[in-house]
């Protein structure tokens, strides 16, 4: 089984668009992504350590209605 690894800013990006989040768009502190009716705030770090990633890819997966797999993730790049 995978594990969960950083991802660069810009790679999480390209991979969110595939999964079908448009964007990303200027915000008033930071820049976000628009899947239908929701939002998703994408910080402007530079790298996003594990715990952040995991974080973010939690509400990915409140947002779609189904969770992110390790396996799903890495099948994204």
């Amino acid at each position: 089984m995978s594990r969960w690894q950083p991802c660069k800013r810009r790679d999480f990006i390209k991979r969110i668009r595939q999964v079908g989040f448009v964007g990303p768009y200027s915000g008033t502190r930071h820049q976000f992504m628009v899947y239908q009716n929701h939002r998703l705030s994408i910080p402007s770090n530079a790298e996003y350590s594990v715990p952040q990633l995991r974080t973010m890819l939690n509400e990915v997966g409140e947002i779609l209605g189904r969770p992110i797999t390790v396996d799903e993730w890495k099948s994204l790049a």
